[in-house]
């Protein structure tokens, strides 16, 4: 394929800083956590993206996470609306692989790890109506957070002093989407607390996509005096009910677009007939002790436990007389663990450095199963039984040395031990148990050059890399336990980027050109008359790209924010029986990405605003065969607000989704069998809402 040059695309960006050299007002500082040790924003050697509560809430259903991530470039969300298979977010290219869910990134909220040791993430019990930050580390960040951190999405909720006070909203909009949300928070003395909880209802676009969901999340605050503290968070998660309406080959998109492949005759693959969907059922408790005099420095302990049980009907039958469909698979999981961090701020031989300290500790329980079912529903045959084992042990330590007012020194290294067990249950084909471990180093550099109070370069290099998840071990020989000819993929990042705001001018830019190397690049592929995914590692791959985000309040009341991501996804070395795939583009992820959002506030809580979406195209396997094509949406939304009282506000919002009504597609199955790759996306969309706050 031919090469194209990101050189030209950088240039005019480089010379932003040096518009800026009158005098400047000094900015507010913005501190990130996410990276762990706690800093300012222009003194971190690496891209982050901050997205705080109004652009989380404005006028937003708060459903789905691509609502509040629009605006941070590099990162890319497809499946907004199949909760059966659960959003896919990538960052730079990781987290493309799969064809569901969330592989390869680390998401964690108000500091506890949803993504678990064996790499896999669920983002279903993340509650947006209660969050009020999110950071986004757009790279690897292994030194922080071990396996699966090709990025970071790190959600802080609401506390007590953050939201005071009763919210309640309602909305309705197309395709019977229903929710309701009710929120408390407040502080009384050495308490504070928050409370969310929402009811959400949804027929769907397509057939057989019917939604049942309910949510809360507590956080209950007690400072036992002025430097320690003590936090219990509850997050509960009831999804009784999500249908699958199952992937459409080529013919069923042209027939109909809001229908399954039931009504084209494919007996084997009818999602209404075997009842395709899953049920959840999820609590978590964590607790957090903060001591900020803890010595010279400052302790945070924090630990957790989730219990979740999951069933799941594919949408797929396999005849009666066919030992090992396993289209039914359910598990009841138990994950826990804790982390202990000491941070410290001191000088060494002269120099100021801050530091961090800390170890992670993090296990799951799976007791999984599947069973062959008949396209009738009937249970035939357990295929599957088997007690799935992981655990990780990770130690880091990663410093700032301020060299001198501009420039910082950061050096980070990590130890991990990752071990994987299976114990089988199902002997009938023999003991396909064993147990597999991986020991990881990773390290991090990087150098910022602080060269105007609002202004930053900054240059970095890292490590990350990824163990196959259990799901992916699966044994494409058809039995249980490991596939042994998986390996984990590891990745070498390099990164250079500018960043800074413009007051006077109402400018802020920040711009990533970033280069990463990737080696056992791990694949999905699928088996013929086998549904399932299977795993592979397909040599080297390349993901180069540059990331631009501009934010220019051009006017008193109007303000456009954009986020463009041009990158290369390609293939370096892959061949396998079926081809040589080197220099093709890796499956199920843009090139092109650019969101634009612009926003008129009025007086008060009056607001509209234009989002338009670029979506280059992309291809929807290995030998680039099946191409998407590239799409432009729109969305809008407005809203007001109107004061009842001295403490009583209601406020009243509607949006349009896909204004101009496109035709494209919600997510894309990776090298599906059969052609059955797309999952189509709704049409023209409309909801609107009322909050009343008091």
């Amino acid at each position: 394929m031919p090469r194209r040059s990101l050189a030209p695309l950088m240039t005019p960006l480089l010379l932003l800083p040096a518009a800026g050299q009158a005098a400047e007002q000094a900015l507010e500082p913005l501190t990130v956590s996410a990276s762990r040790l706690e800093r300012e924003l222009y003194a971190t050697p690496a891209a982050v993206s901050v997205v705080d509560d109004e652009q989380i809430a404005q006028g937003q259903p708060r459903e789905r996470l691509n609502e509040s991530l629009a605006t941070v470039p590099g990162l890319y969300l497809q499946n907004r609306h199949n909760f059966v298979q659960g959003e896919r977010v990538s960052i730079r290219g990781f987290g493309a692989r799969t064809p569901w869910g969330v592989r390869g990134i680390t998401v964690r909220v108000d500091g506890i790890p949803y993504t678990l040791p064996d790499g896999q993430a669920q983002l279903d019990a993340i509650d947006l109506d209660s969050a009020r930050r999110i950071e986004v580390i757009r790279g690897p960040a292994a030194v922080q957070y071990g396996n699966a951190a090709g990025g970071v999405i790190d959600v802080t909720t609401a506390d007590g002093a953050s939201d005071p006070g009763t919210r309640l909203r309602v909305e309705g909009g197309s395709d019977g989407y229903r929710k309701l949300n009710l929120s408390n928070g407040g502080v009384e003395g050495p308490w504070s607390h928050h409370v969310s909880v929402s009811a959400l209802g949804m027929d769907g676009y397509r057939d057989h996509s019917e939604v049942e969901k309910y949510q809360l999340n507590a956080k209950l605050r007690r400072e036992l005096d002025a430097d320690r503290s003590i936090t219990a968070i509850v997050n509960l998660l009831d999804n009784p009910r999500s249908e699958d309406p199952g992937a459409l080959d080529e013919e069923g998109v042209s027939e109909d677009r809001e229908g399954t492949l039931d009504s084209l005759g494919y007996y084997s693959y009818s999602p209404t007939r075997i009842g395709a969907g899953q049920s959840v059922d999820q609590q978590l408790l964590g607790l957090e002790y903060e001591d900020r005099a803890a010595g010279p420095g400052e302790l945070t302990l924090r630990g957790f436990y989730l219990k979740r049980d999951f069933e799941q009907q594919l949408a797929y039958a396999g005849p009666r007389s066919s030992v090992g469909v396993g289209n039914f698979v359910a598990y009841d999981r138990d994950y826990y663990g804790g982390s202990a961090e000491y941070r410290q701020s001191l000088t060494v031989g002269g120099l100021p450095l801050s530091y961090v300290t800390g170890v992670d500790l993090a296990r799951q329980e799976d007791e999984r199963y599947r069973d062959d079912v008949a396209i009738d529903g009937e249970h035939l045959r357990r295929s599957a039984d088997e007690t799935q084992t992981a655990s990780s042990v990770g130690v880091f330590a990663q410093g700032d040395l301020d060299l001198s007012d501009r420039w910082t020194l950061s050096l980070g290294t990590r130890f991990d031990h990752t071990k994987f067990d299976i114990d089988d249950h199902y002997l009938a084909d023999g003991d396909d148990g064993g147990d597999r471990s991986f020991d990881q180093w990773s390290g991090s550099a990087g150098l910022s050059y602080r060269y105007r109070p609002n202004h930053q370069a900054y240059l970095s290099t890292g490590t990350a890399y990824e163990t196959p998840t259990f799901t992916e071990f699966a044994n494409p020989a058809g039995v249980g336990g490991f596939n042994p000819d998986l390996e984990p993929q590891k990745a070498w990042n390099r990164e250079i980027g500018l960043r800074g705001s413009f007051v006077d001018a109402g400018l802020d830019y920040d711009v990533a050109l970033f280069s990463t190397r990737v080696r056992d690049s791990l694949i999905s592929y699928q088996l013929e008359g086998r549904d399932r995914d299977f795993y592979r590692n397909a040599g080297r791959s390349r993901q180069d790209g540059l990331e631009v985000a501009l934010g220019w309040q051009f006017a008193e009341d109007w303000r456009l924010d954009s986020a463009l991501t041009l990158a290369r996804y390609e293939f370096q070395d892959y061949e396998d029986e079926d081809g040589n795939y080197a220099n093709n583009r890796i499956p199920g992820i843009p090139e092109r990405t650019w969101v634009n959002q612009l926003t008129w506030q009025g007086l008060g809580e009056r607001f509209a605003t234009l989002e338009t979406r670029y979506v280059g195209s992309m291809y929807a396997d290995d030998e680039n065969r099946v191409k998407i094509d590239d799409v432009w949406l729109a969305n809008l939304r407005a809203g007001d607000g109107w004061r009842l009282g001295d403490d009583t506000l209601l406020k009243a919002y509607a949006g349009v989704q896909n204004l101009f009504d496109r035709e494209h597609f919600d997510n894309i199955a990776i090298n599906a069998n059969n052609g059955r790759y797309f999952y189509t996306a709704p049409d023209r969309s409309v909801y609107a809402g009322v909050e009343l706050a008091f």
